[in-house]
């Protein structure tokens, strides 16, 4: 239970309903153990002919033991299951909410699938022990401690002989949830797999489609569903192995209180009643000994769904904002006024991982604040990393990017981040409102510059033929939107938030040249105040750019206006008459 430590904070917020439930439970726990000893004083008194008032007494008392009972047990399910779904939601919550800090290295090496199951299947078992597994323990160690009190106070020697079996049984348990764990992880993991591969399916359902591969992805689900219904079989093999051991076993021990306590009562050192509330106590102790095993049960699944927990919340982004501590507070103060767009990369090369190439090299460049800087390169050159630096998505292996002559790893990163406007490659739109995806970056956000965000994007003509415009919910990632509208819609996204920084990623590879030429029309009084970095593959989005820069395998191999670069007769030039070609032959055709 070493990973299961970790929710003893969440159940200190709860201490006062989990002290309640407990009580509760004691109440409840002495009054069902109450009522054997008051049948075993009826039994003895029917022996002694006792009159028929007396008897009534003892059947009242039963029925209101057994009622009081009944009333204790409601409140502990009120309290300690209540207990266990409010700690449910503060940990899904709190998983959420830590996931969300993670850097974007995480999501390389943690399948979206993964996370998913994570978020419901695991801490759906860290809750099945909170709730029935705290209070069936606690159920469980009262009942037996005051079930074997009482008999001890009948026939200790009784008693004694009754309780044999159960070390067995305890070694019994501790076998069976060791191997319980670790089929159970198993199972877990395979969960994972599963989901990774719905959530994969489902996302690129148009590609499915596009190659019809309907019949061989559905194949390989079966596959791997069947390898799950595998290893769940043979965790319930376990567990279903488990339950029969403990009836038998506790079976063993009622036909041994039957043979001797047969003889106890010939010998007048034990009474009928007293045997039968023995007999009672031994049904009532049955229960806790099966539950036992459940207990151990859920146990283990919740140690094994805490272990995977445990490593996402282990799991501190390398990117996170500066420790006052550990830099210099004359820059971190300076650092905290407005960013006004100044940026400049120094000897500056960065991989994804140790292990992989560089994807840039020695990158040294000065943007002054208000400029716009064009970037154009084969697929792979390094484009998307490029500015994917500046607002930290990832951190340099080597020199330092400056904004504003500062290190923006001295910047705290939500100022750093709020700066910028992003529209990325791949445009992601949220199942809401077009309106709430435009105004995305602001709590509180003016329906007018939403509105002057769609028009400067060309968007807000399509809206308003929309049955309810700007209220109009999008589906899964936009998909009741055309590509072209998905990208007018995430570039007024990056108009609204009013940046100092607007950084368009290919942002109109899915858009016409005409709307092209009248997105970048609109966008001429924007980029005015604002340092603009334009990606694109078109000349026609560049050429008009201050400075243009040219990356070939992680280097910048060309840097200047349209006019040198085409004079220039390089990389560029090649580009562009080739794009010059493509656009005769179009018009022939």
């Amino acid at each position: 239970m070493i990973h299961l430590r970790r929710l003893v904070p969440y159940l200190k917020r709860y201490r006062k309903k989990l002290g309640i439930g407990l009580i509760v439970i004691s109440l409840s726990a002495i009054f069902t153990n109450l009522i054997p000893f008051i049948i075993s004083k009826a039994i003895d008194q029917i022996k002694n002919h006792t009159e028929g008032t007396s008897l009534l007494n003892y059947a009242l008392m039963t029925v209101g033991f057994a009622l009081l009972s009944g009333v204790f047990l409601y409140l502990t399910r009120q309290m300690i299951i209540v207990v266990s779904r409010e700690i449910e939601n503060d940990l899904r919550n709190d998983f959420f909410g830590h996931i969300l800090t993670q850097d974007q290295q995480y999501f390389h090496f943690h399948p979206t699938g993964d996370v998913m199951a994570l978020a419901t299947n695991d801490i759906s078992a860290v809750r099945n022990f909170l709730g029935p597994g705290i209070m069936y323990t606690a159920e469980t160690l009262i009942n037996f401690t005051m079930a074997i009190s009482l008999m001890l106070s009948f026939n200790a020697e009784l008693t004694m002989i009754a309780i044999i079996p159960i070390p067995l049984i305890s070694y019994v348990v501790y076998r069976i949830g060791k191997s319980i764990n670790y089929k159970f992880e198993r199972v877990q993991e395979q969960f994972s797999d599963l989901t990774t591969k719905v959530q994969e399916n489902l996302s690129g359902i148009k590609v499915v489609k596009a190659y019809v591969r309907e019949d061989s992805e559905t194949e390989g689900f079966r596959k791997m569903s069947m390898d799950y219904m595998k290893k769940n079989l043979e965790l319930a093999k376990v567990q279903s192995f488990s339950y029969p051991i403990m009836f038998l076993l506790t079976g063993f021990s009622v036909i041994i209180v039957l043979y001797m306590g047969g003889n106890k009562i010939i010998e007048g050192t034990l009474t009928i009643g007293q045997l039968t509330a023995f007999i009672i106590y031994l049904g009532l102790l049955t229960w806790p000994i099966i539950s036992l095993g459940w207990i151990i049960n859920l146990t283990q699944r919740a140690e094994a769904s805490m272990k995977r927990l445990v490593e996402v919340f282990d799991s501190n982004p390398a990117i996170v904002d500066p420790d006052i501590l550990e830099v210099d507070k004359e820059s971190l103060a300076g650092a905290k006024d407005p960013i006004k767009g100044e940026i400049e990369f120094r000897n500056v090369n960065f991989r994804y991982h140790p292990n992989y190439p560089y994807v840039l090299k020695n990158i040294n460049i000065r943007l002054k604040a208000g400029e716009t800087i064009g970037v154009i390169g084969h697929t792979g050159s390094g484009k998307s990393t490029f500015v994917n630096l500046i607002s930290r998505l990832f951190d340099v292996d080597e020199g330092e990017i400056m904004v504003d002559g500062k290190n923006v790893k001295n910047y705290r990163i939500s100022q750093l981040r709020t700066s910028i406007g992003y529209v990325p490659q791949e445009t992601f739109l949220f199942s809401e409102s077009i309106e709430n995806n435009i105004a995305y970056a602001e709590e509180n956000f003016d329906k007018e510059k939403v509105i002057e965000a769609a028009k400067i994007s060309q968007i807000y003509k399509d809206v308003e033929n929309f049955p309810r415009r700007f209220d109009t919910v999008l589906g899964e990632r936009g998909i009741n939107l055309s590509g072209g509208q998905k990208q007018r819609t995430s570039i007024a996204r990056a108009i609204a938030s009013d940046p100092k920084i607007l950084i368009l990623d290919d942002a109109f590879s899915a858009v016409d040249t005409y709307t092209e030429e009248e997105i970048l029309r609109g966008l001429k009084g924007i980029m005015k105040d604002r340092t603009t970095i334009l990606i694109s593959h078109r000349i026609s989005t560049l050429k008009n750019s201050d400075r243009i820069i040219v990356l070939k395998d992680g280097v910048i191999a060309e840097s200047g206006t349209h006019e040198a670069l085409v004079q220039k007769e390089g990389i560029y030039a090649d580009i562009y008459f080739k794009q010059l070609l493509e656009d005769e032959l179009k018009d022939l055709e």
